[in-house]
């Protein structure tokens, strides 16, 4: 894990515990190591995390999806500061071809990645 930290990605703002388990934990490495690391990378920039880890009490308060990813350490909320940006990070990563779900959230005001250790689906969805 080069640009990210564990800190990082398990932040909330809740007031709830978000510790993750060990397993939890490993695939937060795995995506950082797989994925995140090297979008970075080739974005040249630094790259701010959302919402990674949501312990489903977090992921409750907050309205995700019960059966979020984001809940099994495999997701994460990113954004470069804006949608041009956030645009570019989207471009990236849809060239990398590494991603469970690629989402652009509400034109790109974020862009929502997954990515498992196992078969990936590679959706590419968008919310508006």
């Amino acid at each position: 894990m080069k640009y990210f930290t564990i800190n990082e990605l398990t932040r909330t703002s809740t007031g709830l515990d978000n510790t993750p388990s060990k397993d939890v934990q490993a695939n937060l490495e795995y995506l950082v190591n797989n994925v995140l690391d090297e979008v970075r990378e080739i974005y040249g920039k630094p790259i701010k995390v959302n919402s990674g880890y949501r312990s489903k009490l977090v992921n409750k308060k907050v309205g995700g999806a019960s059966n979020s990813q984001h809940t099994k350490g495999e997701a994460v909320d990113i954004t470069g500061g804006n949608k041009t940006e956030n645009k570019m990070i989207y471009e990236i990563i849809k060239n990398l071809g590494k991603y469970d779900q690629l989402i652009n959230e509400y034109d790109y005001s974020w862009i929502h990645i997954s990515y498992k250790n196992g078969n990936n689906r590679h959706q590419e969805l968008s919310i508006k």
